[in-house]
């Protein structure tokens, strides 16, 4: 990915400058600079054979796919002892063509919608007697892409096969092959969402332009939320996991996933860039696209997320505020005893990090280090979009 970006983003830029935001152009500058010495580095030597290696910074961008690996793994550690001995299901909530076309121009508002419905969508039916009658907690992530790289936001969650009942006394599990029905699931969330949309409208935190700039007029608006009411919203209930394993294995894939890995590169042919992708029509088979370079980058930032958004959230039981006391509360129930907690000796430092020799396998030390030459993820051009 940043051999695309160093041969094309220049003139991408110059090219379609005009239609670059702030957030589009840090990730470029991002992805451009990452592991090179513009931003710093450090340089080790082997403690046995002196073998010198210099290693440079990373962006930290969370756009970029080389700095996803290790905050995949951090994000992943931490979330080990909040598994529960249950089965986990997969829950994807997906929205129509004409509301995602207004997604893309305002995304943090839609995306905040877009959270907050498919959230009291799960937990006002799952407290329904009538369905689960159950406090749950799950974990919802946002994603923006398909296959292809077109726009396609969607959000991912995974949900404990039952909950704390409603007086807080007991466990109540779900069928074991069922969790909520997919039809009703889909019905509140189109309603709850819509609704949302229309008070954005109301109090005027929308804005359109280009191909949509008529839905500033509120006859049009409302017709496309007429028309929108009247199609079915894709909700898709997977499969239960088979245990914690593969519910970890899942969630490493595609908590901090981009719009596209470097394993799926296939080729950077002088203005073509080649990418392996699955049409899901023809039952998923892996296909190979090739696209003109600016078209790569372009379909590429159609998935940037706006500056602090959080594209990962955590509700009900799992919500930050509380839960290690309901987790504690839920083990206790199912009587299971509560995850290991590795001991610690009293004012034990932690290990050093161990890089190993290249050469003959050795400890690596670092024996000086350069500052970046421009403030990290920072474009080294002026502009106040």
């Amino acid at each position: 990915m940043a051999d695309i970006f160093r041969r094309h983003a220049e003139r991408y830029r110059q090219t379609h400058g005009a239609h670059l935001g702030r957030v589009e152009r840090r990730v470029i500058s991002a992805i451009e600079m990452c592991r090179t010495a513009r931003l710093g580095g450090h340089v080790q030597q082997c403690q046995d054979c002196e073998a010198i290696r210099i290693a440079y910074n990373s962006c930290r961008n969370r756009h970029c796919p080389k700095c996803q690996g290790q905050a995949s793994r951090d994000w992943l550690a931490a979330r080990q002892a909040d598994l529960l001995p249950v089965g986990y299901f997969h829950v994807v909530f997906t929205v129509p063509q004409q509301i995602a076309e207004i997604a893309f121009q305002n995304k943090e508002q839609v995306y905040t919608i877009l959270f907050h419905a498919v959230a009291e969508t799960l937990r006002k039916l799952a407290a329904d007697p009538r369905h689960l009658g159950a406090e749950i907690g799950f974990i919802a992530v946002l994603h923006s892409w398909g296959q292809n790289l077109h726009y396609h936001p969607h959000i991912h969650c995974i949900v404990p096969g039952g909950g704390l009942s409603l007086d807080q006394s007991r466990w109540v599990a779900c069928r074991q092959s069922f969790f909520l029905s997919v039809r009703v699931l889909s019905r509140l969330f189109r309603r709850l969402f819509l609704e949302e949309l229309k008070q954005a409208y109301d109090l005027g935190q929308l804005r359109f332009f280009g191909d949509i700039a008529n839905l500033a007029d509120p006859v049009a608006f409302n017709r496309t939320l007429k028309a929108a009411r009247r199609i079915d919203w894709v909700v898709y209930a997977k499969p239960p996991f088979a245990g914690p394993r593969q519910v970890l294995a899942y969630l490493g894939r595609y908590t901090h996933r981009i719009a596209i890995s470097n394993s799926r590169l296939v080729s950077i042919d002088g203005d073509r860039v080649s990418f392996r992708w699955k049409d899901y029509r023809t039952g998923g088979r892996q296909k190979v696209m090739i696209l003109d370079a600016h078209e790569f980058i372009r379909r590429f930032l159609l998935h940037t997320v706006p500056d602090g958004f959080h594209r990962i959230r955590h509700y009900g039981l799992l919500a930050n505020g509380h839960r290690q006391l309901k987790l504690d509360q839920c083990r206790s129930l199912l009587n299971v005893p509560p995850p290991e907690q590795p001991a610690k000796e009293p004012d034990a430092k932690p290990p050093p990090l161990a890089h190993c020799c290249p050469c003959c396998g050795g400890a690596m030390t670092i024996i000086g280090a350069w500052i970046p030459t421009q403030p990290v993820c920072r474009p080294s051009w002026n502009n106040s979009s």
